[in-house]
Formats: structure tokens, C-alpha cells, sequence
């Protein structure tokens, strides 16, 4: 029947609508503070239609890394449900029906990782990405508490759609954004933790910073949304300011939503999800990719193939 007919071509002109939300917040002097302060902007999100929500980078705890102290790893849990953390926002995702990519210092065994647990709506924790890019400076630390990520880079195909994340220094790399991309991701998110350099009042690293994640949604056709702490964190022997500036860009890059450098607050961003991925395959930046001529992206340096891949070949 017509009626039947049209009812048919209703369905198959759904379009996947996704509302994302990106919060921006400082640490709250204790665990228990900030994840409290955490699930108040969730919950504030989700109360607005968010259905993906990006808390920054190591938001349980100050961001520790300023400083070498062994007892620090006593703040790294599992990557499972007896992770206290990871139990609350599970319930909190199930609850709220939102899918949460949840940042945290994991242990596992004798090896710690910064990582992010996919929490999807349901809340089932659906996976685990080790970050890929450790550095190591004044200030950051990071070498001295992180293995290097060790699962590569990954997607999840939430309920919401397929979404990609990379952690702060992963940002600043192209060919992590990429192989998201190419794994399908439909939106590519990056929790950070990024300010001031304590050896160097001079450096301001916003703009560059930006410049280069607006790039990554600009060649991949595939928005991004970008979080990043504030506040002044002292710690034994440096502070740093954390600039802020949390912003999500759209397809090309452009800005469509951005914090400042002071303000807790919440950005807000709806994306028709089919109309990405055709304008993905019009502007034919895929379809025009040439693999058997990046070869001196597997190695270090432009001439010597890394071992890992020479094994494979």
C-alpha cells in the first residue's frame, strides 16, 4: 500500500543525528570533588541532549606529571568495573543514556598506562586506547609514570556512532587522526591536559595547538572535539596555567564552538552523521589516497623501514 510504501522510505531516510558535548573544568582540590564536579556537567550535558560527552584528560587528579614522586603510582587503577571511577560513570552512562569516553591512569599488572575506557550508553565498557605518544619536558613528565600505549590506534562503534580518541600529545600528530579516519571513525576526540611551560614563561603553545587539531578535521573531513583543563596547578618544583581554549571544529576545520582560557563551561555541537560521510566521499581525499607511496612513514627516518614493519613485509 502507499501507506505501507511511504512508511518504508521513512525509515530509510532516518538520518543519525549525534549531539556532542565537551566540558571544560579545573580540578577540584580532591578525587572525590572532582568526579563529583565531573557528573554535575555530564548530568548537565545529558540534560541538554548531549549524547557524547568529553571530560579532559586525567580529570580524577591534578595533573601529576609535573613532577617525578613514586608515590603517585598509588593513583593508578584497572581498566575494568574495579575501578571505582569507571563503575560510577558506567551507571552514570547507563543511567543518562550517554556514551562516555572516561581518561584515567590505569595499571595493569606491573605496567601503567594514560588511557581512555569507551563507555558506551548502555554502559558497557566497550575497550580500552593506550596513549601512543608519550612526552617528556618540564612540566610534562609523562615518561616517568606511562608505558607507551601498546593497542594502537582504535574506534568504537558506539550507539551513537563510530568515534575515534587520541590523548593530548597524540594530538599533535597527524597520523594518529588519520588511521582513526581510515578505521572509520566519524568524529575523532582528544581529552588533554595542556597549559603553560614551566622552563619557559615566553612559550604559548593555544594557537599552534589548535591550528594543528583544526587540520586534522580539515584532512580528514571529520569534526573534532578537543578538551582541555584550566587552573594554576602547583606542584613541588613548577606550576603551570592551563590555558583552556577547549574548542570543537567542524569538517573543515572551522571553529563552531570554543571555551576561553578561564571558564568552567560546556561546548555543544550537533553533526548529521550520513551527510559527513557523504561529503567525505565527494571531496575524494580517500578516494584518492596513494598507501604505496607513504612508505617513509614506517621509519624514523625517511630511509630505514622500523623493524615492526620490515617483519611484515
Amino acid at each position: 500500500s502507499t501507506q505501507r510504501y511511504m512508511g518504508i522510505c521513512s525509515i530509510t531516510k532516518m538520518v543519525r543525528n549525534v549531539k556532542v558535548a565537551c566540558v571544560q573544568m579545573s580540578y577540584a582540590g580532591s578525587r572525590d570533588a572532582t568526579i563529583e564536579k565531573a557528573e554535575r556537567f555530564v548530568r548537565e550535558a545529558a540534560a541538554k541532549g548531549a549524547q557524547i560527552v568529553l571530560l579532559q584528560e586525567l580529570f580524577e587528579t591534578p595533573y601529576f606529571c609535573q613532577d617525578q614522586f613514586e608515590s603517585f603510582f598509588a593513583e593508578a587503577r584497572p581498566a575494568s568495573l574495579e575501578n571505582p571511577t569507571l563503575a560510577r560513570f558506567s551507571a552514570v552512562a547507563k543511567e543518562l543514556r550517554v556514551v562516555l569516553p572516561i581518561s584515567f591512569f590505569e595499571r595493569a599488572n606491573n605496567a601503567h598506562y594514560n588511557s581512555v575506557v569507551v563507555i558506551d550508553a548502555d554502559g558497557t565498557l566497550m575497550g580500552t586506547y593506550r596513549k601512543s605518544h608519550i612526552p617528556d619536558g618540564p612540566g610534562y613528565q609523562e615518561k616517568y609514570y606511562f608505558n607507551p600505549g601498546d593497542t594502537g590506534f582504535k574506534v568504537w562503534k558506539t550507539q551513537y556512532g563510530t568515534i575515534g580518541i587520541g590523548i593530548c600529545w597524540d594530538q599533535w600528530f597527524p597520523e594518529c587522526a588519520r588511521s582513526m579516519a581510515l578505521q572509520g571513525a566519524e568524529l575523532l576526540f582528544y581529552p588533554t591536559a595542556i597549559g603553560s611551560e614551566p622552563h619557559s614563561a615566553e612559550i604559548n603553545s593555544r594557537l599552534h595547538w589548535q591550528r594543528v587539531m583544526q587540520g586534522h578535521a580539515g584532512a580528514n573531513v571529520t569534526p573534532v572535539i578537543c578538551c582541555n583543563r584550566i587552573g594554576k596547578e602547583t606542584a613541588a618544583q613548577s606550576d603551570i596555567t592551563f590555558y583552556g581554549w577547549s574548542f570543537i571544529a567542524d569538517q573543515t576545520g572551522g571553529i563552531l564552538a570554543q571555551a576561553d582560557q578561564t571558564e568552567e563551561t560546556i561546548l555543544y555541537a550537533d553533526f548529521e552523521l550520513d551527510a559527513l560521510r557523504s561529503q567525505r566521499a565527494a571531496w575524494g581525499v580517500f578516494r584518492d589516497r596513494r598507501p604505496e607511496l607513504y612508505w617513509p612513514l614506517m621509519t624514523l627516518d625517511g630511509e630505514n623501514v622500523h623493524q615492526a614493519f620490515s617483519k611484515r613485509m
